[in-house]
């Protein structure tokens, strides 16, 4: 996504950019960021970008797509690997859902889900940026949960998924072809309907053979920016306060 001008932005893109600004006003000099994917992510390092330039801001940034590490250059911000640092200070993402109280999230819809959470685990904060159409009181209301399979197989891998409810969907790309992830994996979509208890389905998922990750983000998210009509408000994860 290209950097636009405030007048050519949607409503609810004004609603991701300003959320995403309030996240990176939090960073300090000297710090290793994690870099989200998607829309919201896109607008958060263009920011980081802006302050780099005109504050000279020291950062090193962990793409978590191939995408966010392109813009992440053109943005001017230096790159850095989890081999290089294994601990991050502070993430900032993006998400298609998040459930109010828990902050736990489903995130996944561009394919990102499995570095996205690697980096989401090596972080001392994760801050996720959305617009207030992503909150709701339970996850799965409005979105799949995506899960990152092996290829080998996946068809066996897509039966036993089936048997925790719902109908996995082979994820497709534009062309029509098999959605390929960064690191070479299919992604199946699984519309559960509202999820009682993510925990509960975050451990049923871990335990199929053939899943390499899933979207289900249970108590990663420290803080939770939201951008709305009425301005910007923050959340926070109880446990992240202490």
């Amino acid at each position: 996504m290209t950097e636009a001008s405030a007048n050519e932005l949607s409503a609810v893109d004004r609603c991701k950019q300003a959320a995403a600004e309030a996240a990176v006003a939090q960073l300090d000099d000297g710090i290793v960021v994690g870099l989200g994917s998607g829309s919201t992510a896109t607008f958060a390092i263009a920011a980081m970008g802006k302050r780099v330039a005109a504050e000279g801001l020291r950062i090193i940034g962990i793409p978590t797509s191939e995408k966010s590490a392109a813009h992440a250059r053109r943005a001017g911000i230096p790159l850095t690997t989890l081999g290089e640092h294994p601990r991050i200070d502070v993430t900032i993402d993006g998400a298609d859902e998040v459930e109010l109280g828990t902050l736990n999230l489903i995130k996944g819809g561009g394919g990102d889900l499995l570095r996205e959470k690697i980096v989401a685990v090596a972080s001392a904060r994760m801050i996720i940026v959305v617009d207030e159409s992503k909150l709701g009181d339970r996850l799965g209301r409005h979105f799949a949960v995506p899960v990152e399979v092996e290829p080998f197989g996946w068809q066996s891998t897509r039966e036993r998924l089936k048997k925790l409810g719902g109908d996995p969907k082979l994820r497709l790309a534009p062309d029509g072809r098999t959605f390929v992830t960064d690191g070479g994996h299919y992604i199946l979509d699984i519309a559960f309907g509202p999820i009682a208890s993510s925990a509960e389905l975050d451990a049923k998922l871990n335990s199929v053979v053939g899943v390499i990750e899933h979207g289900l983000f249970i108590g990663l998210a420290s803080q939770v920016i939201v951008g709305g009509a009425n301005g910007i408000r923050m959340l926070f994860r109880e446990s992240a306060r202490a």
